[in-house]
């Protein structure tokens, strides 16, 4: 599984290609060129940005839950054995 720091770092890059990508399909289309397939390629890349965010977003929910038992119930404050 990706970490968290990965899958961010893939988000800015892709968020790089989108932006490069709108550009050359406006270059197209100023060109009268037909861009159907540059349009496509762009929703592919733009579903696989919001994969990565959902795929960030997950983990970084699975983060912040903390500590739990094997229940799956939250450990809260200091445990008895710590305790002074």
């Amino acid at each position: 599984m990706p970490t968290l720091e990965f899958i961010r770092s893939e988000i800015e890059r892709m968020r790089s290609q989108v932006s490069r990508q709108r550009k050359e399909i406006l270059q197209l289309q100023r060109a009268g060129i037909g861009a159907a397939s540059a349009e496509a390629l762009l929703s592919r890349m733009l579903a696989k940005v919001d994969d990565l965010c959902a795929e960030r977003d997950r983990q970084v929910r699975a983060a912040k839950e903390g500590p739990t038992y094997a229940s799956g119930k939250p450990i809260r404050g200091t445990p008895a054995n710590r305790r002074l």
